[in-house]
């Protein structure tokens, strides 16, 4: 029986390490475009030889993508970024790409489009970030009608940017945190690798879009104290007001790497809040059952506490 062969397009990043095990286990054919394949090696090991391919892409060349995706039968779209620099653009990465990713899949014989794209992408919000999702969203149903887009809510895990950030800033004596109000429903990244395989093999979803949120909702604030207690360190964690973090991060934008926030970022913060809703499908419908993300963090959290997994509770 022949393997299916699923391109996954940004599969060497965060998401991509953990979804390419799941289609593997799938007997999947992977092929997963990277800026850097030579950095993605340990891809590989995740399966038999000759299981997982590495291409090598630049987003400004998409010949070398479309040779991949024209003898897939799924493609899988997991690129993003969440602040932008002087190379590379929201327009660019989160709408441009999927509308020809979706062109592509058109002109082939692709059964399925996944598009991962983020609770919040909204036409009318104030960030760039949220409405080039948006747009990248419409992009790619427009443009293939076999599109499935999915929504995650920040996504948590060993490797991500929220639990390890806050634990790194632990150092400090103060935390400042901007929106503490704010709520999210994090999700573990193996229930989001789950989430996204569900989705290919489930029928008749063509079109549809799935909101998906862990068990919990948080508001910001109290998940920061949360990775505190998680690593036994007791700090003030203050509110800093939406002026001042906005001055603040004016300044910090210019940075290649913003240290905290940016400016979009705290328009983000200063909008709805980042839950899954009623309006789409959600995690229930692919049949998942969630895990708790402050229970799972202890997991990977235990390297910030001082004497490492040995110390005392």
């Amino acid at each position: 029986m022949k393997n299916q062969i699923c391109t996954i397009i940004g599969g060497g990043g965060f998401i991509g390490r953990y979804l390419v095990r799941n289609l593997t286990k799938k007997n999947y054919r992977c092929i997963i475009s990277t800026r850097k394949p030579f950095q993605k090696g340990y891809l590989k090991t995740q399966a038999t030889p000759g299981s997982i391919d590495l291409l090598e892409w630049n987003p400004e060349n998409f010949s070398k993508l479309e040779e991949a995706i024209k003898n897939s039968d799924v493609v899988i779209n997991l690129v993003g970024i969440l602040f932008e620099n002087r190379k590379q653009k929201f327009y660019n990465i989160h709408s441009k790409i999927p509308e020809v990713i979706a062109k592509i899949c058109s002109s082939n014989e692709v059964k399925k489009f996944i598009h991962v794209s983020a609770i919040g992408a909204n036409e009318k919000s104030k960030s760039l970030y949220q409405k080039s999702k948006f747009q990248g969203e419409i992009n790619a149903l427009t443009n293939f009608k076999k599109s499935v887009i999915i929504r995650p809510s920040v996504v948590c895990g060993s490797e991500d940017n929220f639990t390890n950030l806050f634990s790194k800033l632990s150092f400090l004596p103060v935390i400042p945190i901007v929106g503490m109000r704010y709520k999210f429903q994090p999700i573990l990244v193996t229930d989001v690798a789950n989430a996204i395989v569900k989705a290919i093999e489930k029928k008749d979803n063509e079109g549809k879009i799935y909101e998906i949120g862990g068990p919990k909702i948080i508001s910001f604030g109290d998940m920061v104290k949360s990775i505190l207690s998680t690593i036994n360190k007791k700090r003030f964690v203050f509110e800093m007001p939406m002026p001042l973090a906005k001055i603040q991060s004016s300044i910090t934008d210019i940075l290649p790497f913003p240290p905290i926030l940016t400016r979009d970022q705290c328009e983000i913060l200063s909008e709805a809040d980042n839950i899954v809703s009623n309006n789409h499908l959600n995690i229930k419908d692919l049949d998942i059952k969630t895990s708790d993300v402050e229970e799972a963090m202890k997991k990977w959290l235990w390297r910030y506490k001082d004497g490492g997994q040995f110390a005392k509770v």
